[in-house]
């Protein structure tokens, strides 16, 4: 049974999963397993902590009570910007990922936020199909994150795909 719940950054399975998240990346990135430098650099330059409370949120999903992916929002100025979505691999292509976001977009209209947005890169395929598919749109770089090379907002408000309840 899968669902979804909020995590909190600094416990084992917010970091676990977060760590394993910024492991993959920097070897994709690469293209070769991460180096232990490179990962405890991406661990150092890639900080959480602030996905709980006022400015921002973290949430797990758990398949058979074992945390199988995450995803998280820093609340600004009228949007929310997505950010540590990730999915362990040996659970990728069941909705996990599609599910934490729809949760995202639930989160942020709840705050009264307009839009959701995030950096990604092109050669993440899939995760650039799902983002399209839930209404996101390409647009012009707003932050200059080293390893982005695409840039996605959504709208929210009328006509949103409201996020399914947690199961």
């Amino acid at each position: 049974m899968q669902t979804i719940e909020v995590g909190i950054p600094g416990t084992a399975d917010a970091d676990g999963i977060v760590r394993t998240y910024l492991i993959d990346v920097v070897s994709r990135y690469h293209g070769r397993p991460a180096t232990d430098g490179e990962r405890d650099t991406a661990l150092a330059d890639e900080s959480y902590d602030d996905l709980q409370g006022d400015t921002g949120i973290l949430l797990l999903a758990r398949d058979g009570g074992a945390v199988v992916a995450c995803a998280g929002a820093r609340f600004a100025e009228g949007h929310a910007e997505l950010t540590k979505v990730f999915t362990l691999p040996d659970a990728r292509g069941r909705g996990i990922a599609r599910r934490l976001v729809l949760a995202l977009e639930q989160a942020a209209l709840e705050r009264g936020l307009r839009s959701l947005r995030l950096d990604t890169r092109s050669d993440l395929v899939e995760a650039c199909a799902m983002y399209e598919s839930l209404g996101f749109r390409a647009v012009e770089a707003f932050n200059a994150a080293p390893y982005a090379d695409r840039w996605y907002r959504k709208d929210l408000g009328a006509g949103t795909e409201q996020s399914p309840a947690a199961t």
